[in-house]
């Protein structure tokens, strides 16, 4: 399908303000890795990849607000020498290093302080946001910290994509986009067929890159595409047909797992559940940019998920300190807490439901104290960097 392009005397259009669903897609993908760190042992699920799938929907999400960000950027500096780049590339990295950085390095030092491994012994690993390359290299998780690797994915991106959009001609940002999308899925089976371990595919960038490859393509068709972009998600029949193909790569894993000498690290899970995840985040995240109606914007738009939605941040870096059902040990202190509290009402033993909630609130708490105290006094300061 051909896309037009806008002449270089059109202008990008104006609605570029912040999207309200957006927020809410935010507490959805942030719900779903919550639910697999904490609960997936305790109820049993016929796909159990709803941690990826709220990562993937993060950096599908990542892929398309970046995107269009730099491109409005390049569009907007244009005119200047040399395309503005300084400008750009000043901009982009000052307003991301004030978003991410402040929270990100505290909760490093104190975990440091606190000696919780295994951040003092990989903390040059952490500090320079290269968790998912130690795991890569090392073959090993990293336990309290293995949910880092995620972040350090994103840092990656953002340190060579506003190079790749800004040299790359617009015309050109949907190939860029394609071949980001097919390089991925590709390397993914050459590491599959190399008998690589599993999680090499699952933490590496260049392997996740089919998710921001997505994003981008959203992100050219909002800008410059509008009417194809509306024909294209309105139709919500996609978000059922990308959901049930995600569903479909779980249940076709958990079927070749039963013979499959990689068990449920198989083809499905290693090469095509990220693409399948990638699929429904774009066709969800697309029509909640046009916005939906009825249930779902209920969902999106009420001030509990909207809240919840912009602490996300905060609620993923610290969930893992506070609970992990894979790595938390029984001296852990929110785990002795819980004891006592159920030493003195027993009947909350009576359903996981009191303890994952427990877990939540303590998380929401940290991170409603981090957003208030830390995070939003420091992201007023990108109003002095305006693009």
């Amino acid at each position: 399908m051909q896309l037009t392009v806008l002449s270089s005397t059109e202008t990008v259009p104006k609605d570029k303000n912040h999207i309200v669903q957006l927020d809410g897609v935010r507490f959805l993908a942030v719900a779903l890795v919550l639910f697999d760190h904490w609960a997936v042992t305790h109820i049993e699920l016929p796909v159990g990849a709803l941690g990826a799938l709220g990562v993937t929907i993060f950096f599908v999400l990542s892929g398309f607000l970046i995107t269009r960000i730099l491109l409005s950027s390049k569009d907007k500096l244009s005119n200047r020498p040399s395309g503005g780049l300084s400008k750009y590339l000043k901009t982009f990295y000052i307003r991301r290093s004030i978003r991410i950085f402040p929270v990100y390095y505290l909760t490093l030092f104190i975990l440091a302080l606190i000696n919780e491994p295994p951040v003092r012994q990989k903390f040059a690993w952490l500090a320079l946001y290269g968790t998912n390359i130690y795991i890569s290299i090392y073959h090993t998780w990293l336990g309290t910290v293995d949910h880092l690797w995620s972040l350090a994915v994103e840092e990656q991106v953002y340190l060579l994509l506003p190079l790749v959009i800004f040299f790359v001609p617009r015309r050109h940002v949907t190939l860029l986009a394609l071949c980001m999308i097919v390089g991925s899925v590709t390397l993914r089976y050459v590491l599959y067929k190399s008998d690589a371990a599993w999680f090499i595919g699952y933490v590496s960038t260049p392997t996740c890159l089919d998710a921001f490859g997505l994003g981008a393509l959203m992100a050219y068709g909002w800008l410059y595409e509008r009417e194809r972009f509306t024909r294209l998600f309105q139709p919500t029949i996609w978000i059922w047909l990308s959901l049930i193909g995600f569903i479909g790569v779980g249940l076709l894993n958990n079927w070749i797992a039963i013979d499959s000498p990689r068990g449920y690290h198989n083809v499905m899970s290693d090469v095509w559940e990220r693409l399948s995840a990638s699929l429904f985040g774009f066709f969800l995240i697309g029509r909640a940019v046009l916005g939906f109606g009825g249930i779902m914007q209920w969902i999106l738009e009420n001030p509990v998920s909207q809240y919840l939605g912009r602490i996300s941040y905060g609620l993923y870096l610290y969930h893992n300190f506070v609970f992990n059902v894979y790595h938390t040990q029984p001296t852990h202190f929110t785990v002795r807490a819980w004891r006592r509290i159920t030493d003195i009402l027993p009947f909350l033993h009576s359903s996981y439901f009191f303890q994952f909630s427990f877990y939540l609130t303590l998380t929401i708490l940290v991170a409603t104290v981090s957003w208030f105290l830390i995070e939003k006094p420091i992201n007023s300061l990108k109003d002095r960097y305006s693009y």
